[in-house]
Parts: structure tokens; sequence; C-alpha cells
């Protein structure tokens, strides 16, 4: 298992990448694809058609969001925590991947880097 940690750069204010993260109406809008979300604790999610799924753990709304990725076989919890900071560009994003299966690591990089992310800035800045 490995961790992951990287900071993102988005051009929109803390307030409105969490909300680009967490309803899913607007998650919608940048990935293209059907979302189940909610910011009710113990809830569980969906994105991109089913290929990322786990359980919502805590809210700060506008400033943190804590997630469990759900792995088939996984022995250790894989824990998401994403903390967004305002920056001069907009928001900090600070991401922290904790388990990540050793094989699929490379993906996941890939995955935060582009889609994810990468995505989310390109919806910004369209």
């Amino acid at each position: 298992m490995k961790d992951f940690k990287k900071y993102y750069i988005i051009p929109a204010t803390p307030d409105e990448v969490y909300m680009a993260l967490t309803n899913p109406l607007t998650i919608e809008l940048w990935t293209g694809d059907t979302a189940e979300m909610s910011t009710e604790p113990g809830s569980e999610f969906s994105m991109w058609d089913g290929s990322i799924i786990g359980k919502n753990l805590e809210f700060d709304p506008g400033k943190k969001i804590v997630q469990q990725w759900y792995f088939d076989g996984q022995t250790e919890e894989s824990i998401v925590t994403i903390k967004l900071h305002p920056d001069k560009g907009g928001t900090s994003a600070e991401l922290r991947h904790t388990n990540i299966p050793d094989s699929g690591y490379d993906d996941f990089v890939d995955g935060w880097n582009n889609s994810y992310f990468g995505a989310l800035i390109d919806f910004y800045e369209g």
C-alpha cells in the first residue's frame, strides 16, 4: 500500500471548489458522468459510473472533505482527505490519499492529476 500527497491550484474560490466536489449536479458538470454524493457523514458516494465508490466521513464546508474509498480485497482503509486553502490563484487543494493498492498506484496518481483535479481545473479555466 502506498500514499499520495499533492497540491493543486484551482482557479475558483474554496467555496466554489467545495461545491464542485460535494454537489452531485456540479460533479456531473465537470466529470461528464452522473454522481451520487451527499454531505451527510456516513453516506456512501459513487462517481464516474461506479468507478469510484466509498463512504463520506467528514465535511467542513469550504475547507475539508474526508472520504473512505473502497477497493476489492482491501485490508486497510483507504482515506482521501482534501483540504481547501485560499490562494492568490484561487484555491490550493491539498490532497492526501492513503493506502492505495500498489498494483493501481500509477493509475490513481494519473487519475488524480488528469481525470479528477485536471478536469476540475479545466472546468474553471473553461
